[in-house]
């Protein structure tokens, strides 16, 4: 039991990320609402996983290849990158979207840290010219951080799944009861 709880406090961090509004449960839920489909809110959870990997990537990058990357070049990128979103946003306006639901949830992984976990796995990769670096890397030390990190994604995840239901069917009850009409029964679509 002793060797599980690492793993449980890797979840308990997930599921704890994934009832922050910030990861993107309020986004999910207005995808529901907006469709009147349910399975929308799941399937809104796709970009939001991709945008988590894609953060988690970026670190893991950053990390191994921070050595040889050149700082004015990589600020250059996050300026035009910014560039293209405000673009993005005046011109399409403000649609809650597969790839802008996947770029909030990238920038806002970036923001909370998301694969700093992996740092103490990745370092020795930098210094893989030190002997001792051999040993940490050979122990297997990466692929535990790569399903730590998974464990921690996938109960963020179904949290967020979770809660971005539940927010949905409850405004649906709210405003159901505030239309005046039973529940159940579905707001006739224009």
């Amino acid at each position: 039991m002793a060797s599980l709880w690492p793993w449980l406090a890797v979840a308990g961090v997930g599921a704890l990320h994934g009832l922050n509004p910030v990861t993107g449960w309020a986004f999910a839920a207005a995808c529901g609402l907006r469709s009147g489909d349910r399975s929308r809110v799941l399937q809104a959870l796709v970009p939001i996983a991709l945008g988590h990997a894609a953060s988690v990537a970026l670190v893991a990058g950053a990390v191994v290849f921070a050595p040889s990357m050149d700082r004015i070049a990589l600020q250059w990128a996050a300026g035009a990158l910014l560039v293209a979103v405000v673009v993005h946003h005046l011109w399409h306006g403000k649609k809650t979207g597969h790839a802008r639901l996947a770029l909030w949830s990238f920038m806002m992984s970036t923001a909370h840290g998301a694969g700093l976990m992996l740092v103490p796995a990745l370092i020795p990769l930098c210094m893989s010219e030190a002997p001792a670096a051999r040993e940490i890397t050979a122990s297997g030390s990466l692929a535990l951080a790569f399903a730590a990190v998974g464990v921690h994604m996938a109960a963020m995840l179904a949290v967020t799944g979770a809660v971005a239901i539940g927010a949905s069917r409850s405004f649906d009850v709210a405003l159901a009861l505030f239309q005046g009409r039973p529940l159940g029964v579905q707001k006739p679509r224009r």
